[in-house]
C-alpha cells in the first residue's frame, strides 16, 4: 500500500492498553480513509445496535483518522468521527493542523479509542513510544494553557529520553476545553490554539471518554508513494492554482462577513431573524487592521488564507484568534446583532478558549437571545443577565453559564435543537421554530431564501451531515458543490479550500492516483464509492437514537424560519417555496437511490454491497410505512 503508513492505533481507555491493528488493502481501496472509512468502521462495530448506543456513553468509539493524500496535497487536516452526539448519525468532522502530518511520519494512520479512562488523560505518541499520562493537572484548564502545558511537558519528556536527539520541536496535538469536559454537545475537538473540527460535538465525546488530548511526534518520513515524479507534478499543479487566488489568500473567508450580507442576503442576522445587512463597520478592511500575521497556512499550504487577530486595547484587549473566519465572523457576530470587529474577535476568542465550536455554539447563543427578546426567556431565567442584541459581554456570560452547566445554561449546553424541546416543556410554548437547525446540528451560515448563494433548497434537508454547510446535498452529484465531492475531500484527508479551481480539482485524481497507485476515477468515485459511504451515513441517520430519531418525512426539511419572507434588503419578500421544496426533495432521494420516503432502496444498497446495511434498514421502513 503507497501513501498510507500500514498500521492505525486501538485504544483502550478503560484498561489502558494499547495495540497497533491493521486494515486491509481492499477496505482502503472502497473507503480511502477519514470520513469513508470512518463510516465503515463504526457500521462494522456498532451498526447492529446503533439505536441503542449513547453518543457520550462508553460504548462509543471515537475516531482520528488520516487519508492517503495528508501530507502530500497542501494543507494537513485530520478527520474526527464517531456517533455524533448532535445528530445521532455519523458526522466526518475536519480540522487544519499538523497532527495528521506527525501521526503518519510516527508510523500510523488513525487511532480509534474505545471506553472510558477512569480519570483525566492524555495520549503521548512519540513513533512507536506510546504512552497514556495523567491529564489531571490541566483538567478544567483552557485551550492556551492546555497547549502550553502540556507541549512544555512533552518537550521535556523527548529531551530527557532522546537526550542525543537534540531539542525537540513542539509536538502536534488535538484536545478539548472545558466545554468538552462537561459534555456540552456544541463542544468542538481542538488543535493549535483556535483550530477546530466543530460539526458533530466531538470535543463531548473526549470528554465523556475523560480524554483530554493527543499529542503526537513523529520523526520517520511519510509514507513512500506510487509515483514520486507525478506526485510532485500534481502538488506542484495545486500550489500553482492555489498562488492564483490572490483575493483569498489575502482575506481568507473574512471577507465574507460584509459581501454576504450586503450582496448575497444569505448570512444570518439577529438568529436568521434577515439575511441582509448593509454595516461597513464589518468590512474586511476593518478587520484587516486588528491582523497580526497576514498569511498563515497548515502544513504546506500556499493558499495562507488563515490570519490572527489580536486586540491590544480597550475592554477586549487580550483577545487573540484566527481571522475569524467568515463562519465565525457571521455567527459571532451579525447574527448576534454585533456589528464590531473587536465584540466579533472577542466572541471568537473566548469561543476557542472554552472548546466550542463557533457555528454551533453561535447558533445557540442566537436562539436564547430571540427566547429573551420574545420574552419567553426572563432575567432570571438567565440567571441575571440581560441577552440584548450587540451586547458581546452579555453574550460572554451566557457562553461561560454555559460551559458550568449553571442554571439554564445546563439546558442550553444540550445545543440548539434538545434546548428548544426542552424549553418548549418547561414553558408550554412551541419554541422550536426559533431553533434554525436540521437533523440536531446547527445550519451553517449560508441561507437559501435569496437564492443568491451556494447551498440550495435540498442542501441542508438531504445533507447525511445535517446542517453542515461543508458537506451539502446537490443535483447534480458530481457538481462541486455536491455532499459526494465532499466526502472525497473528508476522505482523502485533504482541505477543499485548495480544490476551488478546475486545475487543481483535476490534479487530485492525478494525485490520488500518483499517490496509492489506484486508477480510480471520477465515474467510480461518484457511482459506487462516494453513494456507498454515502448511504452508509444515511442508514445510522436514519436509525438515530436513543435520545432523537428522525423521521425523513417530517425532518428533511429546512428550518421553520426559512418559509418566513425576508423583509429587508435587495431581495426582501424572498422565502422558501414548500411546493418547490417537496419536489427538490423527491429529485434528490431518486438521483440518489433513496425511496419516496428518503430510506435507501435495497436494490441500491445491494448494488454497493451493502446487504448488511439494507438488512437493518428493514427496521426503519416497517416503521415509516
Amino acid at each position: 500500500m503507497r501513501g498510507y503508513a500500514g498500521k492505525f492505533l486501538e485504544v483502550d481507555l478503560s484498561s489502558g492498553n494499547i495495540r497497533e491493528t491493521k486494515v486491509s488493502e481492499d477496505i482502503l481501496r472502497q473507503y480511502i480513509g477519514g470520513r469513508g472509512l470512518a463510516s465503515k468502521i463504526l457500521w462494522d462495530r456498532l451498526g447492529s445496535r446503533w439505536s441503542d448506543i449513547d453518543p457520550l456513553g462508553p460504548e462509543n468509539i471515537l475516531l482520528m483518522l488520516t487519508g492517503p493524500l495528508t501530507g502530500f496535497a497542501p494543507g494537513g487536516r485530520i478527520c474526527i468521527s464517531g456517533k455524533s452526539p448532535q445528530s445521532n448519525g455519523i458526522v466526518g468532522s475536519t480540522v487544519g493542523c499538523e497532527f495528521p502530518i506527525d501521526l503518519k511520519c510516527a508510523g500510523y494512520d488513525g487511532i480509534m479509542f474505545f471506553g472510558v479512562a477512569e480519570k483525566p488523560v492524555y495520549l503521548l505518541i512519540k513513533d512507536s513510544d506510546i504512552e497514556l499520562r495523567d491529564a489531571s493537572h490541566v483538567w478544567g484548564k483552557g485551550a492556551k494553557e492546555t497547549v502550553l502545558t502540556l507541549v512544555k511537558e512533552a518537550r521535556h519528556i523527548f529531551g530527557e529520553r532522546y537526550s542525543g536527539r537534540g531539542i525537540f520541536k513542539e509536538p502536534s496535538m488535538l484536545y478539548i476545553g472545558p466545554a468538552g469536559e462537561r459534555l456540552c454537545r456544541t463542544a468542538s475537538v481542538l488543535a493549535k490554539w483556535s483550530h477546530a473540527a466543530g460539526y458533530g460535538g466531538y470535543g463531548a465525546v473526549m470528554g465523556s471518554k475523560n480524554l483530554k488530548a493527543v499529542l503526537a511526534k513523529g520523526t520517520g518520513p511519510l509514507p513512500e508513494v506510487y509515483n514520486m515524479e507525478k506526485t510532485m507534478e500534481c502538488i506542484n499543479r495545486i500550489i500553482k492554482a492555489s498562488l492564483g487566488m490572490e483575493l483569498f489568500r489575502r482575506w481568507g473567508t473574512g471577507s465574507a462577513g460584509y459581501t454576504v450580507g450586503a450582496e448575497q442576503s444569505s448570512e444570518p442576522v439577529m438568529n436568521w431573524q434577515e439575511e441582509w445587512h448593509n454595516e461597513r463597520s464589518f468590512g474586511v478592511d476593518k478587520f484587516e487592521l486588528f491582523w497580526v500575521k497576514k498569511f498563515w497556512g497548515d502544513f504546506g499550504c500556499a493558499t495562507t488564507c488563515l490570519k490572527l487577530a489580536v486586540i491590544n486595547s480597550g475592554d477586549f484587549k487580550g483577545s487573540i484568534t484566527d481571522n475569524p473566519d467568515y463562519e465565525n465572523q457571521a455567527y459571532l457576530g451579525p447574527n448576534l446583532g454585533i456589528f464590531t470587529p473587536e465584540g466579533n474577535i472577542y466572541l471568537t476568542a473566548l469561543i476557542d478558549e472554552l472548546g466550542f465550536c463557533g457555528i454551533q455554539t453561535g447558533n445557540l447563543l442566537s436562539f436564547a437571545a430571540e427566547l429573551y427578546q420574545r420574552g419567553i426567556l426572563t432575567k432570571e431565567d438567565l440567571g441575571g443577565i440581560e441577552l440584548n442584541w450587540g451586547d458581546a459581554k452579555a453574550f460572554s456570560e451566557l457562553l461561560k453559564m454555559i460551559v458550568e452547566r449553571r442554571g439554564i445554561g445546563s439546558i442550553l449546553a444540550e445545543g440548539t435543537y434538545r434546548a428548544a424541546l426542552k424549553i418548549s416543556e418547561i414553558k408550554g410554548i412551541d419554541v422550536t421554530k426559533y431553533a434554525v437547525t436540521c437533523k440536531g446540528i446547527a445550519i451553517g451560515a449560508h441561507g437559501i431564501r435569496s437564492g443568491k448563494d451556494y447551498p440550495h433548497y435540498v442542501s441542508y434537508p438531504c445533507s447525511v451531515q445535517g446542517g453542515d454547510h461543508t458537506s451539502v446535498a446537490y443535483i447534480p452529484l458530481d457538481h462541486g458543490n455536491s455532499e459526494l465531492r465532499a466526502i472525497l475531500y473528508d476522505s482523502g484527508v485533504v482541505c477543499w479550500f485548495n480544490f476551488f479551481s478546475e486545475e487543481a480539482y483535476g490534479a487530485l485524481w492525478g494525485l490520488m492516483e500518483a499517490v496509492t497507485g489506484w486508477n480510480i476515477t471520477p465515474e467510480e468515485w461518484f457511482n459506487v464509492m462516494a453513494r456507498r459511504i454515502l448511504q452508509i451515513q444515511r442508514a445510522t441517520l436514519l436509525l438515530g437514537g436513543p435520545d432523537l430519531r428522525w423521521d425523513p418525512r417530517i425532518h428533511d426539511d429546512v428550518p421553520q424560519r426559512w418559509y418566513e419572507p425576508l423583509t429587508k434588503g435587495p431581495y426582501s419578500g424572498k422565502a422558501v417555496d414548500k411546493a418547490r421544496m417537496r419536489e427538490n426533495i423527491s429529485e434528490y432521494y431518486r438521483a440518489v437511490g433513496w425511496d419516496e420516503r428518503g430510506i435507501p432502496t435495497s436494490e441500491e444498497l445491494k448494488r454497493l454491497g451493502l446487504d448488511d446495511v439494507d438488512k437493518k434498514l428493514d427496521e426503519i421502513r416497517q416503521t415509516l410505512h
